[in-house]
């Protein structure tokens, strides 16, 4: 009797089915049950019983302005918060990746940001910025900068800011982790011939650093898009949306829809939307920087 053997690939996909078939259930089943309330109408007029309505919630999104103006608002934190934290990000990456006494801990001591937990983080802004006893506006007055106290998180003028402030100072080291990687992979010797032909710092950044970089830079922007596009418990805890809706984003408002109007179906529907949303974002991104890594590759 002929005996068959599975090769090493074949025999790691048989392995891993059972663990991966198992995931995949778990996570199919509420994306499917989204999907599904998506086509029904559940909410307190039906005595939260769902009842089909076709696509009655996706019309019901198209003509929501408050909606609209929940996706601007992400947008906008998604926009400024992301693109300081990856100029911060590769800063603070190729300064670790200098060779300076005391590096491993400056690299330590650099991601306790991103280790805090992202409400207990979230209070402590809060705090930071409070108008009447926040750190901020007191120093800001002993150096003589502000006359009287701002209140930052209750001005819808200064709420945007002060809460991507907060993300920035979260997040940062998250990009740069991701960055610094990317830096140990480029090869010393590529830095060693452009000095031997004498390039300058500059020259050997826009040649040699930032083509190299584009993979990380993908995996950066991507991870860091979607999680601010995405953001709720930072802004839910610093200012809960406000003041006037200044800082509510799609998650908030999702969140609002689904537990304090209890409307599961139009939340649903908003899910399904936001999903497709940050689908087409992620693809934005990911095909030019794909195409660059890809002419960089074949050349």
């Amino acid at each position: 009797m002929k005996q068959t053997r599975l090769s090493d690939h074949s025999f790691g996909v048989m392995m891993l089915m059972p663990t991966l078939v198992f995931v995949g259930c778990i996570a199919m089943y509420p994306i499917l049950r989204i999907l599904w309330l998506s086509f029904f109408t559940q909410n307190l007029t039906t005595g939260l019983k769902p009842e089909f309505a076709g696509f009655l919630n996706y019309v019901r999104i198209a003509h929501d302005g408050h909606l609209f103006r929940t996706i601007w608002v992400t947008c906008v934190f998604t926009f400024f918060a992301v693109g300081i934290e990856l100029i911060l990000g590769l800063g603070f990456a190729m300064l670790m990746h200098e060779n300076f006494r005391g590096r491993g801990i400056a690299r330590a001591a650099a991601l306790i940001p991103w280790a805090l937990p992202t409400a207990v983080l979230a209070l402590a802004w809060t705090w930071i910025f409070n108008d009447q006893f926040g750190v901020f506006n007191d120093l800001l007055l002993r150096l003589g900068v502000l006359k009287e106290s701002v209140a930052w998180l209750g001005n819808s003028g200064t709420a945007m800011s002060s809460v991507i402030f907060a993300d920035v100072w979260k997040t940062t080291p998250f990009m740069m982790i991701i960055l610094l990687a990317g830096l140990q992979n480029i090869p010393a010797e590529l830095y060693e011939s452009a000095s031997i032909d004498g390039a300058p710092p500059w020259k050997c950044f826009t040649l040699i650093t930032l083509p190299m970089l584009v993979p990380s830079l993908m995996l950066a922007l991507l991870f860091r898009t979607l999680q601010s596009f995405g953001i709720f418990d930072l802004i839910y805890v610093m200012t809960g949306g406000g003041p006037g809706g200044a800082t509510e984003t799609v998650a908030i408002y999702t969140y609002s829809t689904f537990l304090r109007y209890l409307d599961f179906g139009y939340g649903a529907a908003i899910v399904v939307t936001t999903f497709v949303l940050m689908a087409a974002g992620a693809a934005l991104i990911y095909w030019p920087l794909s195409r660059t890594s890809g002419g960089r590759n074949a050349t």
